[in-house]
This record gives structure tokens, sequence and C-alpha cells, in this order.
């Protein structure tokens, strides 16, 4: 079967159960096989280790099982990673698009973003501090998977007679696994494509929306014509500001990623830099200014990871539940938030410049460290520190459920975190974070088009890349007017089903990494030295 057949009816099945099954259906995919009944109390109801989600023990076994197995690369070949980035070892005589550095800034600009501000808040919104720590988990054995992906995708790219590259997992799956499992590698990229538009379209513009959707609340107020909402069907409801911020947002992404307005992608690609920089300077000079209730919140984020307060849950099974609940959100988060074992950074770190997979490999490390260890334990030390964490559904069903103030939930809570935090320095606090949600949604959108329209170029070939970008323009807008439940189930299904090919093709060519990495790590490589 040809992969464009392949793929129309993967899409159409996919379709079907979506239309079917409704938001529920998008649940499960990180509760399965919990969901059912018969499995869900196995072995006891005391310990109800079948709620236990298929998809956490995959990410996170399969993290463990390579670290273990490579020798815990992250510890080991952490400093190489770092002289490579640095371009010590760039010949820009190798094959590839872009040197160390960029393939590492490229595949960042895609991950630091929105991840680091609402998902990090959602985190703590549903799970409690202690999910902040499941995070580091995740990004400790993810930056592992990172270096296998990244490693194996450059080893098994294509190169046009252009000098042009092609790879990531669908390449890994069909070149390094063979034909016969190229069905896996079609399953990938399909994935890739529905992830593009909820994982790295949707829910950008849903939270730039939700965000600015705010702002012209607190400006005129709820009851005016701009954000008064209007109820189209049963829970759903719209406001004519979240349609003209959708097409705002649509417009700005079809000028870059259609339009070809390569100045508008150059000044973001300034911008978003720069605004990291800012974000990161104002939750320092927050942290600064709490610092002796930094003690407290490490308290927190260690005592809760293991044993979360549950008042209202009670204990036995209630208490697993509630520990189950809280490593979840660490764990989903943390992969939204780095995309470790996901595949998709692999695309991007796939067209370094180098003749050694090994050596981009150790560069793919650093971006889990970058973006979880830094900048989301940033963000959600602001929001423990502050105090901001009381206002979610955590802290009230589980610690003080007289609490009166009012739910915060995504960047709202950031927002409210940074406000609350700066307000010895200016009362703007929260515009910070509103800029950064703009600027990094936008920077993301534009990478991840990157990454599905490579998706639809390996299923149906170059015919297939202007639909596909309209396509994901349209999600733009879609994102910008849906709700926040239904497009968090919808990207967290379509990233849990993109990532299982790629850890399946990380497992089965493992060993052949192993040997790679020996190798590698085996002979003497010299700094690059222009003559």
């Amino acid at each position: 079967m040809k992969k464009s057949v392949a793929a129309i009816v993967t899409f159409s099945i996919i379709i079907v159960v979506l239309i079917i099954g409704g938001v529920p259906s998008f649940e499960t995919v990180w509760s399965f096989p919990g969901n059912f009944e018969f499995f869900k109390n196995f072995p006891t109801d005391d310990l109800p280790l079948g709620l236990i989600p298929l998809m956490v023990i995959a990410l996170v076994g399969t993290g463990v099982f390579v670290t273990i197995k490579l020798g815990f690369p992250q510890i080991r070949y952490f400093w190489h990673g770092v002289k490579v980035t640095m371009g010590k070892y760039d010949d820009p005589n190798d094959a590839g698009d872009l040197n160390h550095f960029r393939a590492l800034t490229t595949a960042l600009s895609a991950t630091v973003g929105i991840g680091n501000i609402a998902g990090v808040a959602t985190a703590i919104y549903y799970g409690g501090p202690g999910a902040i720590f499941w995070m580091w988990v995740t990004a400790f054995f993810g930056t592992t998977l990172k270096f296998a992906e990244c490693t194996l995708s450059l080893k098994y790219r294509d190169i046009d007679e252009d000098g042009n590259t092609a790879g990531g997992p669908m390449y890994t799956i069909e070149k390094g696994l063979g034909k016969n499992w190229r069905w896996l590698a079609v399953a990938f990229a399909c994935f890739a494509v529905i992830c593009s538009f909820a994982t790295g379209n949707a829910i950008q513009s849903f939270t730039v929306s939700d965000q600015i959707y705010s702002e012209a609340v607190q400006l005129v107020g709820a009851n005016h014509f701009l954000t008064l909402k209007h109820s189209l069907w049963q829970g759903f409801e719209v406001s004519v500001q979240q349609v003209i911020n959708g097409i705002v947002l649509a417009g700005l992404v079809a000028m870059v990623i259609i339009g070809g307005i390569r100045r508008i992608g150059r000044v973001t690609g300034y911008l978003a830099p720069i605004m990291a920089v800012i974000y990161v300077i104002a939750t320092l000079l927050i942290l600064g200014a709490n610092i002796p209730s930094l003690g407290h919140s490490f308290d927190l984020i260690f005592s809760m990871a293991f044993n979360p307060p549950a008042q209202i849950a009670g204990v036995g099974t209630g208490m697993f539940i509630v520990f189950l609940n809280t490593m979840l959100w660490g764990v989903k988060r943390g992969l939204y938030s780095n995309e470790a074992g996901q595949g998709s950074a692999a695309i991007a770190h796939s067209t370094a410049k180098t003749k050694y997979p090994i050596r981009e490999g150790s560069v793919a490390m650093l971006g889990p460290f970058i973006d979880t260890i830094i900048i989301c334990s940033l963000t959600g030390l602001v929001i423990i520190s502050t105090d901001a964490w009381h206002h979610t559904q955590f802290f009230v069903e589980r610690i003080n459920p007289d609490f009166s103030g009012e739910l915060l939930n995504s960047s709202l809570l950031t927002s409210f975190a940074f406000k609350e935090g700066l307000s010895w320095l200016t009362t703007m606090g929260d515009k910070i974070v509103t800029i950064s949600v703009l600027l990094f949604a936008i920077s993301t959108a534009i990478s991840w088009s990157f990454y599905g329209d490579r998706s639809a170029n390996y299923l149906f070939g170059k015919k297939a890349i202007l639909p596909y970008k309209w396509l994901f323009v349209l999600f733009v807008f879609i994102g910008a007017i849906a709700e926040l439940e239904a497009v968090w189930s919808f990207g967290d299904a379509a990233l849990g089903f993109m990532t299982f090919p790629n850890l399946i093709a990380i497992i089965l060519l493992s060993t052949s990494l192993k040997t790679m990495t020996k190798k590698y790590f085996s002979e003497k490589h010299e700094e690059y030295k222009k003559e």
C-alpha cells in the first residue's frame, strides 16, 4: 500500500473515532487501561496499580531503559554537548542545513513557550506543587530520549541532490527498521500532522486568545459587546473579542508560513529570545524578593510529589489516586514542555551540519535541561512562592475547601503570580506574561508548521504542503475560540499517539545506538580550526 493511501485510511479512522467519541475519547489516551472498570483496581482495591496509565509507563519506562543501557549519557556527555553547541567542532563543509547551535535554537523555539508558562500552571492547578517534581523526573530521563531520537534521526536522514535534508522518526523507522515497518512510520507522520494542529497550534492560539480576552475584561468589563460571551450550543461560548483574536493570529501565522514574509519571521526570531531573557530575569527578580519562602516552596514540591494531601479523597485508595493524579499531571506537562520522546524535535535536529549523529544527539540533550529543569522550574517556583497556587482546584479540593478566592488556570495563574511577585517594583508584572505568551506562541506555531509540513511531505509529497499550511492556519483560528478542556485534551491525545511509534523505534534500535555511542566516544575528536 502506498504511503499516501495508508495515510488517508489512518486519518479517516482517527476522524471517525473523534467524531463518535468526542472529548472523552481524547482523555482515554492518558487514562488507558485504567478507564476499564475490570482493570483499574488491579491487583487490589487498596493498591490499584491498574490506574497507572500505559502512556506514563511507556515514557518513563523507555527513558529509564535507554538511560541504563547507554550508561547515563545525560550525565557523562553533558559537557561534550555544551562544547559542540558552542561551535568548537563545527565544520562548514559538513552536509546539512544548520550548524549545531541553530539546530538547537530551532528546536527550542518550538518547545520554549506556552508549556513553560501555561503548561506549568495547568500542572499545578490540577496536580499541586508536587507535579513540578515529576516534571523534573520526566526531563531527566527525557534527556536520554532526546539524545536517542535525535541521533537516530540524523543517522537515517535523507539528503537530496540539492543538499537539502529531510529527517525525523518517520525516516528513522522506515530506514532503520526496514520496509516492513513503514506502516509505523506512516502512523507517526499522521499523528505528527495532527499534533501540529493541536499541540503546536491550537493550544498556542488558545492561550494567547485567553490571555488577551482576560486583559480586555479588565479594561472594559465582561458585559461589553467585545467581551460578552454568546452561547452557540450547550457547553460552548464565544465572544467577539475571541473571534477577532483568532482572525488576527491566523493572519499573522499565514503571512509567515504561506505568504513568505521572511521579515516577520526574522523579527519574531529576534524578539522571542529577547523575550525569553526578559521572562527569566523577571522570574529571578520575583524569586529574589521571595528568598525566605523558597525553602518552603521546595518542601512543598518534594513532600507533595509522594504524599499529596488527600483531605477530600480520604485514605487508602483515595490517597493513591491523589498521588497518581499529581504524577500524571507532572509527566504530561513535562512531556508537553520539552517534547522528549515525542519525536518532533528530531525533525529539527536532523538538519544539523555534521557527519557524526552522536554529536547532534549530545546537543539535543541540552533542550530538556534548558526548557524544563531551568525555565519550567522558575515558573513553578514563582507560582508557589507567591502563594498564587492557592487559586487552584488542587488547593481548594485537597487543602482548603473554604478558600473564597478566584480559581485561575493556565497562563492566567502565571500572570497573577507575576503581578503579585513584581508588585514591589511595578503594577504591570502580569503584562510580561501577556507579551511573552504572544511572542512565544507565534514562534512555536511557526516552528510546528515546519514539523507538520515535513510530515505531510513524507506522506503525500510536495503537493500536500500548501493545503496543509492552509489547514494549519484554520486551526489557529479554531484554537483561539475553543474551550480550554477541549483544546488541552485534544493536544494531549495527539501528543500521546505521536509518541508511541517513536518510543518503539528507540527501543528496537537501542543496541545499534549503544554501538554508535561507544564508537564515537572511543575516538579522539579534534576541534575544528579555520585555516
